[in-house]
């Protein structure tokens, strides 16, 4: 377990953090795809070529699970994270195929207390990955609860 460095009110409307990069592997697809979306396009590579991917692509799902993975390894040890109540505006803008190169970006977008847990702030995020051309492959959006430094009393609330 890594120690505590970002609470709250260390989270800044406009900060853009990069969290990485990750590779999936064409194995890595179709076990993902296997056990959780088990389309043909994520399956193998003729049910690719006959879908209008071209060929074999990673699920969304999957593509989602990576940026988590990153997310979690690269930033939240080091936070003092209490979860997300989810998720939104999740969009995957284009295919990831095996072995493209992934990289995670988030920027906040918004930081409030909330308002019955004065111990707890909430920020909104951004999260776009991109893969090695530069090209954005997954955007979302949501809130994340962090425990505070400081937490409110109540007049200050």
């Amino acid at each position: 377990m890594s120690t505590i460095r970002l609470y709250w009110e260390d989270f800044s409307v406009g900060e853009v953090r990069d969290l990485g990069y990750i590779t999936p592997t064409r194995e890595e697809i179709i076990a993902f795809a296997s056990q959780f979306d088990p389309q043909p396009f994520h399956l193998d590579d003729e049910g690719g070529k006959a879908s209008m991917f071209g060929g074999l692509c990673a699920s969304g799902w999957h593509t989602c699970s990576m940026a988590m993975r990153l997310m979690v390894t690269n930033f939240l040890h080091e936070t003092a994270s209490l979860g997300s109540p989810g998720l939104e505006n999740i969009k995957w803008t284009k295919p990831v195929y095996p072995n493209d190169t992934l990289r995670l970006q988030t920027t906040v977008l918004d930081t409030k207390p909330m308002g019955r847990r004065p111990d707890v702030g909430m920020t909104r995020n951004l999260w776009e990955m991109f893969n090695q051309h530069g090209d954005k492959v997954l955007h979302m959006e949501g809130w994340g609860m962090f425990r505070r430094r400081h937490p409110a009393t109540p007049e200050s609330a």
